[in-house]
């Protein structure tokens, strides 16, 4: 059974830092393009960070410097290390995968992907 369960979420004050996990079953983390999506009240779903099979990695505008995507495949988890959160960082976190191959900027559509977790919620206070 295929699954993927995302933990790590939760409330804290601009500047501070969460480290969001999405633990997947039935696949092989290292051999998928992974990504991390996010959604707030009101608006689309959007590319937060991807990742492909060669550990190459993509950030969006918003979150470059600030955000750092990785896999540890000993554990066959996805990670998302956020620091520096700001108030707009507030959002419902998912994580998502799919077969790819290439440049991971080429997969940051979320409807590129087909499998995906239930979300963490992130909430930054000012």
């Amino acid at each position: 059974q295929v699954e993927l369960v995302e933990s790590g979420g939760g409330s804290v004050q601009a500047g501070g830092s969460l480290r969001l996990s999405c633990a997947a079953s039935g696949y092989i983390v290292s051999n998928y393009c992974m990504g991390w999506f996010r959604q707030a009240p009101g608006k689309e779903r959007e590319g937060v960070a991807a990742i492909n099979t060669y550990d190459s990695t993509w950030l969006a505008a918003s979150v470059k410097g600030r955000f750092t995507i990785s896999k540890d495949n000993a554990k066959n988890t996805l990670t998302l290390q956020m620091d520096s959160l700001k108030p707009e960082d507030t959002a419902r976190y998912f994580c998502a995968a799919r077969e790819c191959r290439g440049n991971p900027a080429l997969y940051t559509n979320p409807a590129q992907y087909t499998d995906w977790g239930q979300g963490t919620q992130v909430t930054v206070s000012s």
